[in-house]
């Protein structure tokens, strides 16, 4: 921590981070709630200043916590949505009516609540405990804009697990909880079933549980936990879900049956199966929290949604001519997802894969569904390292791929994600496939939001064609409808 703290007209956006980042790290959340706790109760309790809906899960948070914003804008509510990690920029955490609060409002509220977060920290401290941790401080923050704005509505993503993440501190009125599967199992459990006990935490007394198809042993964790907390539940393939669907140019016509009524030929803009079912999720919850789950939505409010969705550094195209692709898969499940709809959605002869995976998860399982699922599509792969100090060595992946099936000769390494880019674009050009072939960047959250840095994509998920230029000719960028999930 700093030895003295920055006067209030030093204060700008990237040293209130900084002075975050001094504390502790993003992966390192600690199983308590009472700091949440009691810097809610120093502020006066901003996490009750709007009703709040819950997005949990492996899977699918941010996109699913976008589509449910877009859909509440819709119908002329006022949100504010607080997600995680951030690509680019930590304000893109913290949003209002859909875009990322402003750095003179982060600033402002920052330097109203820093007196109350030292009286928190020093209440922890003679209790002999670490005081708020950079998760903790960026989610008292978002309360308290939230609670400043005001708005109606806050969206809040899970940040990780449910029971004691900081978010959990609000009670809320709608609990979303997305696929589960396998991941952080060191810290949420090892197998489906434990993880589902830490992620059902956020269901509670006075909520309406929407939930994704589970694997029998997580929906059985859920279904006992609404019964417990008396709240009623959905889930996704019995109550409602996609009744079709049809893949098409930057993104897919869906025709979702909700909890009430029945939306045909939506036009989302996202690609993938996995992005229409999280699609259904947000509609059902938006169907329960507006209408407590008796009222059928406007399906014009819904359409209009659908205009205003993005989902940044999900399947999304920074350059064509080849095609560089983004995808924020970073677990096995999320790769496979990807995989399905990059195979459906993208007609590339070839596909160079850009990897770099973060220590925390599990790369070996991670490379082998790569193996799997991309087959002789993907026949070279390049492994790099985002700036993370958590990230894997390239060198390390490379050995990891050889033991997924990958051959010595179809591996390259640089540290360098600009020289891995460079790389990726000769190989395509080398044989010719500048309008077949194409280029996947993938496998942790902060590779893709370096990417994106590269190539000068903000929030909206508009790339500027002149930040970035790893030697094609005549690019043409694609709108924020272009082609283009967890956090």
């Amino acid at each position: 921590m700093p030895d003295q703290a920055p006067q209030a007209d030093e204060y700008s956006v990237a040293s209130i981070y900084a002075e975050m980042l001094a504390r502790a790290p993003e992966n390192d959340m600690r199983p308590r709630l009472e700091p949440m706790q009691l810097a809610m109760e120093v502020l006066g309790d901003p996490q009750r200043s709007a009703p709040v809906i819950h997005v949990g899960g492996t899977n699918g948070k941010t996109s699913t916590a976008r589509m449910i914003e877009a859909g509440l804008l819709a119908h002329d509510l006022r949100v504010g949505r607080y997600s995680s990690p951030h690509m680019g920029k930590v304000t893109e955490r913290i949003a209002v009516d859909g875009k990322p609060v402003s750095d003179e409002t982060f600033v402002r509220v920052w330097d109203e609540i820093r007196p109350s977060i030292g009286l928190v920290d020093a209440q922890l401290s003679a209790r002999g405990e670490k005081p708020l941790t950079l998760f903790e401080l960026l989610t008292v923050l978002a309360f308290a804009v939230f609670a400043d704005a005001p708005v109606d509505v806050m969206v809040l993503e899970v940040g990780l697990g449910g029971s004691w993440d900081a978010t959990n501190v609000a009670d809320s009125a709608v609990q979303v909880i997305g696929p589960i599967s396998l991941d952080h199992t060191a810290m949420l459990g090892e197998t489906v079933e434990e993880i589902a006990q830490e992620k059902a935490g956020t269901i509670k007394p006075g909520g309406f549980l929407i939930s994704a198809a589970q694997e029998p042993a997580a929906a059985q964790v859920l279904l006992e936990a609404a019964q417990a907390a008396q709240v009623p539940f959905r889930f996704a393939g019995v109550e409602f879900g996609v009744e079709s669907r049809l893949p098409g140019v930057g993104g897919q016509q869906v025709t979702v049956q909700g909890l009430v009524g029945r939306y045909p030929e939506l036009q989302l803009p996202l690609l993938g199966a996995h992005q229409a079912e999280n699609f259904a999720l947000a509609v059902a919850a938006l169907e329960a929290f507006i209408g407590g789950g008796q009222q059928e939505l406007n399906i014009e409010n819904l359409r209009t949604a659908c205009e205003h969705i993005v989902s940044p550094g999900r399947l999304e195209t920074l350059r064509s001519a080849p095609a560089i692709i983004v995808d924020a898969a970073h677990n096995p499940a999320g790769i496979e997802a990807s995989a399905a709809a990059v195979q459906e959605s993208y007609g590339v002869s070839k596909l160079v894969l850009i990897i770099g995976i973060l220590q925390e998860k599990d790369a070996a399982a991670m490379l082998q569904v790569i193996f799997d699922s991309y087959g002789d599509l993907a026949s070279e792969v390049c492994f790099t390292e985002s700036t993370s100090p958590r990230a894997i060595p390239a060198a390390e992946l490379a050995e990891l791929a050889l033991d997924a099936g990958f051959r010595e000769d179809q591996i390259h390494t640089t540290e360098q994600l600009d020289e891995a880019i460079a790389w990726s674009v000769a190989r395509i050009d080398d044989e010719e496939l500048s309008e077949t072939g194409g280029i996947l960047i993938t496998g942790s959250i902060t590779l893709v939001g370096e990417a994106r840095a590269l190539f000068g994509a903000v929030d909206t998920g508009i790339p500027d064609p002149e930040a970035f230029d790893p030697g094609i000719p005549d690019l043409d960028v694609p709108g924020p409808g272009g082609r283009g999930e967890d956090s």
